[in-house]
């Protein structure tokens, strides 16, 4: 992340009128008072006739004059970095940002005031002094930002400001380029409990499966050096001309969805401890547990948009893909926002597609229609677990008691009856015991159910 200019060079193109205007422009309040006073002397000198009243105002008016055209003469060549560590951090944390400056002129520098410009949210606009820089030298500068509320934030561009010994001018040199610093949900780590149902995560077996059924539709493919000559398929190379072997089983991967509702009228209240907040939080810490867990994962929302939604199947997580798709994920929940949709019909209408294997949904107050949509999309999934805002709950003062109203119980119950292992959230709830809930009560549920055991982890 660098950044490199001429500092003093920036206004060489403009000419001579827009040069002087410039420099006039830098003057400070005390250049301008030293102008002021030099004018006004000089007109009480002619009208009174002093001619050694006349000598110091001309001599007040020029000081501010010389200074302001030596800076705005100055020649100074320097290249600046910027250096993010790290450039992804989770609200709440600090980042350090590294600054350093090279004079790559052969002159050295007088002082400088390096700036750089940051969004308020960050913290205080960071500003320091640079002694003299010799030649060939660099100087090395750092300060920390932090935010507690997620989002993508521009860093620069990056300034210095030039001033004459005697503080009556000052003009700025303004590199081009900034960075960006990602501020990404708090992750929070979740305990290894078994949610998936009939879902099977890689690490503790593996489904594997053929491309096609049947030995006459297997795809083979073409003879590679140290394949088993057992496994060449004689009426793909008589069909082809070329030595065909058929392909191995695959290990297929445990699928996973990961459903956050966005709506705005689902949700109460703003800021870092509202309830979209927490069910954004929430969602990345289940996206992250789940590719840790050796799941393929997808996260969707209420607006049927998925990521990393292109691909094979729209899930991401193989091995050599689980760390970009888990960047992908955090950078999109990192300024995802409400949305204006009514409902969660484009979401079904995703899920309904496929065999979504395990799904796990972050949803925000439901009426009753919204809630029989929630329901229908337990059919297509082998298990799904849902976490319900306690709309009134979260509406209420921090220090009332929290439970769940009578119409998140309901909707509760609606959920339930359909199948889904639903949790009432509560404001200041953690997603780590409700996650251990979860398994409790869907231990219970299969129990009842006359299931003997459960297969797979989560």
């Amino acid at each position: 992340m660098t950044t490199a200019g001429g500092i003093g060079q920036a206004e060489s193109g403009r000419g001579e009128k827009g040069g002087v205007r410039t420099a006039l422009a830098g003057l400070t309040t005390r250049g301008r008072s030293f102008l002021a006073a030099g004018i006004a002397a000089a007109i009480c000198a002619y009208v009174l006739g002093q001619p050694d009243l006349l000598r110091v105002g001309l001599l007040l008016a020029a000081l501010p004059l010389v200074c302001a055209a030596v800076v705005y003469r100055t020649r100074y060549r320097v290249a600046g970095s910027r250096r993010l560590s790290p450039a992804r951090v989770p609200a709440g944390s600090e980042a350090r940002v590294h600054l350093r400056m090279d004079n790559v002129s052969r002159l050295p520098t007088g002082l400088l005031m390096l700036q750089d410009r940051v969004p308020y949210v960050l913290g205080p606009r960071p500003r320091f002094v640079l002694d003299r820089v010799e030649a060939g030298g660099r100087r090395e500068v750092s300060y920390r930002v932090r935010s507690d509320l997620r989002g993508r934030y521009p860093l620069g561009p990056l300034q210095l400001r030039l001033n004459d010994p005697f503080g009556m001018c000052e003009l700025s040199r303004s590199f081009s380029t900034y960075d960006t610093l990602t501020v990404v949900p708090r992750v929070e780590p979740l305990p290894p409990v078994r949610l998936s149902g009939e879902a099977k995560g890689y690490g503790d077996g593996r489904q594997r499966s053929l491309a096609l059924a049947g030995e006459d539709d297997v795809i083979p493919r073409g003879y590679r050096y140290g394949d088993d000559l057992r496994r060449v398929h004689w009426r793909s190379t008589a069909r082809y001309g070329e030595l065909m072997v058929r392909r191995e089983e695959q290990p297929q991967r445990a699928r996973c969805t990961v459903l956050l509702d966005t709506r705005g009228l689902a949700y109460a209240g703003a800021g870092p401890d509202s309830a979209f907040e927490w069910a954004v939080s929430a969602t990345a810490s289940a996206l992250v547990h789940m590719l840790e867990r050796g799941f393929s994962v997808r996260l969707l929302t209420d607006t049927g948009n998925s990521v990393p939604g292109e691909g094979a199947d729209g899930f991401a997580g193989a091995s050599q893909e689980t760390a970009d798709a888990a960047g992908l994920m955090m950078d999109t929940l990192a300024v995802i926002d409400h949305s204006d949709g009514a409902g969660l019909s484009r979401a079904y209408d995703v899920l309904r597609g496929g065999n979504e294997g395990l799904l796990v949904a972050f949803l925000g107050d439901l009426d009753e229609e919204q809630a029989a949509v929630a329901a229908k999309m337990r059919q297509r999934s082998g298990g799904a677990v849902a976490f319900l805002m306690d709309g009134d709950s979260w509406g209420r003062e921090p220090n009332d008691v929290p439970g769940p109203t009578n119409r998140t119980e309901e909707r509760l119950r609606m959920l339930r009856e359909a199948g889904w292992t639903v949790l009432s959230v509560p404001r200041g709830a953690s997603l780590s015991d409700l996650w251990r809930q979860a398994d409790r009560e869907r231990s219970g549920v299969v129990t009842a159910g006359g299931t003997s055991g459960r297969e797979g982890g989560s």
